[in-house]
């Protein structure tokens, strides 16, 4: 066994041991903490443990699309609603937005919802959808089009029969600090108390930039708080918001700098502090989090960096816990193997269970469900 010191950005973050083989890396420790390692758990098994099930939801041989990717998961009254893009790969001209809806027994042949036609001669490729369904309704698809995320703009639709149709697409507007608006990046929104939703966004124009964009009416009006970083120290993009006492809101991000980055806000997404990095590693791979009804935070990520030894990159996907938002323990891997597993999605029903789903080698979209009751930190 071999243990080494971490370092990205410049700041020592913790330890990584690589065990023997089966065994994945290491992690422990915040900032430039010396405690000592966790271990990676073992690959769960469907129906064993906080395992629940996990099944694709369509099969690899009988495909919609080529290629799909960045995945998304809601609960509504009539069941689970998930969306991808799907296409030839990812940033051709024939991707669009692709939908599946659970009805308590099976997902559902899925069906293009969006697409990026712009004329009969141009057509720009979809990317990052986000569903979510506000408390006072109506069921909302937002996602992006453009010739590459450098050049894109948000859209979005919205569903009155949790989405079996969709309404006309509109596209949400334009900020001076940010340009066109993005809406959600990659994950889901949360509510305030107020009704307003605090989305959380980036930018990669003028370098990868972190933003939130605050809006009470589905965009027909909108603030932007931010940009909140130059994009130079970290390289940050898709933030995942997470719910504490009092109000405040924690926001995870994707960095460019082989560790999440994490930013606060204590008046209700207006204002956030400073990127800071996290103890998680990340190989400039999405994440996303949920904050659970027990007050814990769950988090779904590749607990790798790029490069090195199997695994690396994104051939392993892991779901840590927190109590605090600030020391992370990993409790589950849900895949650990060649090819690529990333981009999760994440929410808790309202029966407990957990839901998450991820791009599954590019190939099919995975569901799983997981039993937080049974996970322990």
């Amino acid at each position: 066994m071999v243990t080494v010191r971490w370092v990205a950005a410049g700041f020592v973050f913790g330890v990584v041991t690589l065990g023997p083989p089966g065994v994945g890396p290491c992690w422990a420790g915040e900032g430039n903490s010396s405690r000592e390692p966790v271990a990676i758990p073992p690959l769960a098994i469907p129906g064993q443990g906080a395992y629940v099930e996990g099944a694709l939801i369509y099969p690899l041989d009988d495909r919609p699309t080529p290629q799909c990717h960045a995945s998304t998961i809601v609960q509504t009254p009539s069941g689970l609603v998930a969306a991808w893009f799907g296409g030839t790969h990812e940033g051709n001209p024939d991707v669009g937005i692709w939908v599946s809806r659970h009805d308590g027994r099976a997902w559902s042949r899925p069906v293009e919802v969006a697409e990026g036609v712009q004329s009969p001669e141009r057509r720009h490729p979809c990317w990052n959808p986000v569903l979510f369904l506000p408390s006072g309704g109506p069921l909302v698809l937002f996602y992006k089009v453009g010739p590459s995320p450098s050049r894109w703009w948000g859209m979005l639709i919205t569903s009155g029969d949790h989405g079996r149709s969709w309404s006309e697409p509109r596209r949400l507007g334009r900020d001076p600090a940010v340009g066109p608006l993005i809406g959600p990046v990659k994950d889901k929104p949360v509510e305030l108390s107020d009704g307003a939703l605090v989305c959380p966004s980036s930018t990669e124009h003028a370098g990868w930039r972190v933003h939130f964009e605050l809006t009470a009416d589905l965009y027909k009006t909108c603030r932007v708080a931010g940009p909140i970083d130059d994009g130079e120290r970290f390289g940050a993009i898709q933030p995942t918001i997470l719910m504490h006492p009092g109000g405040r809101l924690q926001a995870l991000c994707r960095s460019r700098r082989g560790v999440i980055v994490q930013t606060w806000s204590a008046d209700g997404g207006r204002s956030w502090s400073p990127l800071a990095a996290t103890s998680l590693p990340n190989p400039n791979a999405g994440i996303d989090a949920v904050t659970l009804r027990d007050g814990r935070h769950l988090l779904v990520y590749n607990h790798t960096t790029r490069g090195g030894p199997f695994p690396s990159g994104r051939n392993m996907l892991n779901v840590a816990l927190s109590r605090d938002g600030r020391q992370w323990r990993p409790v589950l891997t849900l895949e650990r193997s060649e090819g690529e597993y990333s981009y999760p999605a994440v929410i808790q029903a309202s029966d407990g269970r957990v839901h998450v789903t991820y791009t599954y080698r590019r190939r099919s979209i995975k569901h799983v469900v997981l039993d937080p009751t049974r996970l322990e930190l």
